[in-house]
């Protein structure tokens, strides 16, 4: 049966509205340059139609702000089935305080929660919405933080590899701003014997080397199969990035702290990646992740999903040059405490839903148990 749009030629977005949310970690977290106890959500939900569409951003409470002095009035009124409109509209509305930082956080969560609208008022899944290439997509169990211990970093990567059958897992490393490598190297072996010869091992550390050092980590376990090296240098270094990417057998990658376009292009310009990482809660929302897919395609690249999984899948199902989505074990927790719908993991692997829109529901009772503000 052919599915039909709502009765009226247009849809205009009547509301917009944030909810800030502040988790506290299970226990102290780190990784090679940052240490947190605690994960910020900043939910946008927009309304038309009789229908709302949820999207959100892992950020500081100040994208809230944003989204509500600048970005909802200027695309309230905007017809909710034009998105590229409200796209347009937002970029026009944050020129003067900075399209790129903390304004495109704010951007992201308006942008998936008008994808999640417009799918929602023509009773579609999103995936379907946006062009489905695939029906799931892969994923790798992302956590390892520096601050477990080893029985901890096993139970995790056992879990993972052999509760859940992912065949794909990935710790930080970069110990203390890089300075204590001996435990960056233990770390890698003990992983390496927590999951096995058959599970593929990535590590992240999150800019903490130099590029020489880092090219020094990946010869020294050489025999651990690490088949892909996160950040191995700051993400602004290109040309450090592109040194290490020469030098070692594992794909390098990075690309979460993408804010516009043009960071991007500079990335895949200077060769500095054989993956291209693109955050959807970050990047610009959907709309600009797909820019950056067929910007990444256009140098022969692939793209790979950073954090935020139950946001990022239907676009990932929707992206011809995809590679894997990162299940990272805080917003994993964090979207299974607050929404009715989230996916599963099992295998390796996640189907988005038949339902329409993103297929969640915000258990409202259980979130505003976090809520700030």
């Amino acid at each position: 049966m052919a599915r039909t749009a709502p009765d009226s030629a247009e849809v205009p977005i009547a509301d917009v509205q944030t909810a800030t949310y502040t988790v506290p970690t299970e226990g102290p977290e780190a990784d090679g340059t940052f240490s947190w106890d605690s994960t910020t959500m900043v939910l946008v939900q927009a309304a038309a139609g009789g229908k709302t569409g949820l999207g959100w951003t892992y950020g500081p409470p100040a994208a809230a702000a944003l989204v509500e002095d600048l970005l909802g009035p200027a695309v309230c009124g905007i017809d909710a089935l034009d998105v590229p409109a409200a796209a347009a509209a937002m970029a026009r509305c944050v020129r003067n305080p900075g399209r790129t930082g903390l304004a495109s956080y704010a951007v992201s969560a308006v942008d998936c929660a008008l994808w999640d609208l417009k799918a929602r008022l023509l009773d579609l899944p999103l995936h379907k919405l946006l062009g489905a290439v695939r029906d799931k997509v892969a994923v790798y169990g992302s956590g390892g933080f520096t601050t477990y211990t080893e029985t901890q970093l096993r139970d995790q990567l056992e879990g993972w590899a052999h509760g859940q059958h992912i065949p794909r897992v990935k710790i930080k490393i970069g110990q203390d701003n890089g300075t204590d490598v001996r435990r960056d190297l233990e770390r890698i072996h003990q992983a390496r014997a927590a999951v096995g010869p058959g599970v593929e091992l990535f590590v992240d550390a999150n800019g903490a080397y130099t590029a020489k050092q880092a090219v020094r980590v990946m010869r020294a376990v050489s025999g651990e199969d690490v088949s892909w090296f996160e950040e191995p240098v700051s993400s602004d270094n290109l040309p450090g990035l592109r040194e290490v990417r020469n030098a070692v057998d594992a794909d390098v990658a990075a690309g979460e702290y993408g804010t516009g376009l043009p960071y991007f292009l500079r990335m895949c310009a200077a060769g500095a990646v054989d993956c291209l990482q693109a955050d959807v809660s970050r990047c610009g929302g959907i709309s600009e992740w797909l820019r950056v897919a067929a910007l990444a395609a256009a140098h022969g690249l692939e793209v790979s999903g950073h954090c935020a999984p139950n946001l990022s899948a239907a676009v990932a199902a929707a992206t011809p040059n995809f590679r894997h989505l990162e299940w990272f074990h805080d917003h994993v927790r964090i979207e299974s405490l607050f929404f009715d719908g989230t996916l599963d993991p099992d295998g390796g692997w996640l189907s988005p839903g038949a339902g329409s829109g993103n297929g969640l529901s915000l258990r409202t009772a259980d979130a505003d148990g976090y809520r700030v503000g």
